[in-house]
């Protein structure tokens, strides 16, 4: 962690909502003028689009379990490197995952594929992390990414919601067959239990939105439950809990109630504005002090 070169990381799959709070982020380094590097999980992945395909079929044939949430998917070693160096003094290698044809031409590449190592930006006053590893830990390679962030926000929601995400996401954007979907969900399980889970035990708030509507059979729905059909649960970890003024926040955000003595369920339509109320005194505090506090007097 840093005093000088924060680091805020938001993790997430695919679907969870973390495109909300990187919108969010936005809002608050513009308001503030602050300089972010923005870096993006996938570009930490291990292979490239063509590259992967192989390596799963190598992978099934070995009997062995090849995901993008797992240790042997990724470059996990890379970015706890990128975080390390960005906290002691503000540089560091990134790269880009060019997920279409408009990410690619610049660098005249195949979509599918990295861009090439660069340093980053000198003069950021913080590193804006968005992926599914801002927390990770691989003991097995003695990696712990999430020891070097600052604030660590988790975006998940309950399981059977992301699957009907990843299901309408996967065949209506990306051509797949339900088939194919529902077989890559069951293949990464296991990495899924002991790679992403284990991240939202360690962070500093999460968002985690539930349905109203039933979706107790997501291979089978049909429509993904909107935020108005939904409640987020906002969770705050023990390094935060004792500094939130409650009834601040259940007076601004309507149709709040709390829960637990550390957690607040608001309406889902209520989302973005209750991670800028919630995530702006952190953040300036941060790039302000170096502290990790929150005060509403900096909201």
């Amino acid at each position: 962690m840093s005093k000088t070169h924060p680091i805020i990381a938001v993790t997430g799959s695919s679907g969870a909502g973390t495109s909300t709070v990187k919108v969010a982020m936005q809002h608050i380094y513009r308001r503030n003028g602050y300089k972010a590097v923005v870096v993006e999980g996938d570009s930490f992945h291990k292979y490239e689009r063509k590259q992967m395909g192989q390596a799963l079929i190598q992978a099934e044939r070995r009997g062995e379990v090849l995901s993008h949430f797992g240790a042997s998917g990724n470059e996990f070693g890379a970015l706890e490197k990128l975080f390390k160096e960005y906290g002691e003094s503000g540089t560091g290698q990134n790269r880009k995952y060019l997920h279409n044809y408009e990410e690619a031409k610049p660098y005249n590449q195949d979509p599918g594929t990295f861009s090439p190592w660069e340093p980053i930006e000198e003069g950021t006053d913080f590193l804006f992390y968005e992926g599914l590893h801002g927390a990770v830990k691989d003991e097995e390679n003695n990696i712990d990414v999430g020891k070097h962030v600052d604030l660590s926000i988790g975006v998940t929601p309950i399981v059977n919601l992301e699957w009907i995400q990843k299901i309408h996401r996967d065949t209506q954007e990306r051509g797949y067959s339900a088939e194919n979907v529902t077989d890559t969900i069951l293949r990464r399980m296991d990495d899924y239990v002991h790679y992403m889970t284990p991240q939202y035990s360690s962070t500093h708030i999460n968002f985690q939105r539930v349905p109203l509507v039933d979706t107790s059979n997501p291979f089978i729905a049909r429509d993904i439950p909107t935020l108005d059909e939904s409640l987020v649960v906002i969770r705050f970890g023990t390094q935060l809990y004792r500094q939130i003024d409650y009834s601040y926040l259940l007076s601004m955000l309507a149709g709040s109630s709390m829960s637990r003595k550390n957690t607040i369920v608001i309406p889902g339509g209520k989302m973005g504005f209750a991670l800028e109320t919630i995530i702006e005194p952190l953040v300036k505090n941060l790039v302000e002090t170096g502290e990790l506090e929150w005060r509403k007097d900096m909201v």
